[in-house]
Formats: structure tokens, sequence, C-alpha cells
């Protein structure tokens, strides 16, 4: 029990660090960044209760606010993601799996845990992005900037997921 708090410690102190030290930084053809801090989100255990998980998101996604000089915008992203992912949870990994798991290639499959972070890091991707530019007036670029940074981040997370093996 205080071992696996420790690990979300060093996970969500490791993740914030590489995120506003390195990562914001990071601007592909200057569109695309990475946002690989969501993946502390994608990794707590399935048994993690909705309540701990939205509060580990809103601290991850504050914190990184607060770092980046950004008015509330990676919480709000962060927070939503920790309140739909049981529901993503449940309707990518297979129905006889009903004991706790962490979602990863090795314990729910290539193909389920592709589905399931292709769909979380969209949806907070679109949702941070959209809040960040909050304008429809530049509806291309937004557009843009939410299929180029999540196809960056989802390369990051499955390099991540590689390396964990």
């Amino acid at each position: 029990m205080i071992t696996t708090y420790i690990q979300r410690i060093g996970w969500f102190a490791g993740l914030l660090l590489l995120q506003v030290l390195i990562l914001n930084n990071v601007h592909i053809f200057g569109y695309a960044t990475p946002f690989l801090y969501i993946y502390f989100v994608l990794k707590l255990s399935s048994d993690t209760s909705c309540n701990s998980l939205m509060i580990w998101a809103f601290c991850l996604g504050l914190a990184v606010d607060i770092f980046s000089d950004t008015p509330g915008i990676n919480a709000a992203a962060t927070t939503l993601l920790a309140f739909l992912r049981p529901s993503f949870l449940r309707l990518f990994t297979p129905r006889d799996n009903l004991d706790s798991f962490v979602p990863s290639i090795g314990s729910i499959g290539v193909s389920s845990f592709l589905k399931y972070t292709v769909v979380c890091v969209s949806v907070h991707h679109l949702v941070l992005l959209s809040l960040e530019l909050f304008s429809l007036a530049t509806f291309g670029l937004l557009l843009w900037r939410i299929v180029a940074c999540t196809l960056l981040t989802i390369v990051c997370v499955l390099a991540v997921e590689g390396i964990r093996k």
C-alpha cells in the first residue's frame, strides 16, 4: 500500500518535471506539443476509485498549469479525462477481465490498449486545445493542432509503454 503511493508520487513528479521542463518547449512545426503527463492518469490501476482518480488528475493538471502559467486548462482537461476513464476502460477491456489491472499492452492487449489510448488522448486534447484557443474563428488551426498533438502524444505514450515492457 505504501509502496503504491510512493510509486505514484514518483511517477507524478517525474512526468510533471518532464512535461514542464522539456516537453512544453517542444513544438514540432510550431503546432504539435506532446502532453505526456496524462500517461499518469492512463496507467492508474483499474480499481482506483473515481474520487481518488479525479483528485490525482486535478492535482497533476493544476501543477502543470502552475508551472506552465496557464489558467486551469490542463486541470480541467485532465479532470474530465479522469472522470471518463472508467467508462473508456469498460468499453475497451475484455469482458472476462474482472480483476484489478493496470492498463497496459500486456494486460489488455495491443489493440485494446491502442484504442483506449487514442480515445483518452483525443478527448483530453480536444478539451485542452479548445479551451486554450477558445475561438472557432480558427477552426482549421484548432483541428490541425488537435490531430498533431494527439498523434505525437500517442507516439510518446507507446514509446514509454514499450520501454516499460
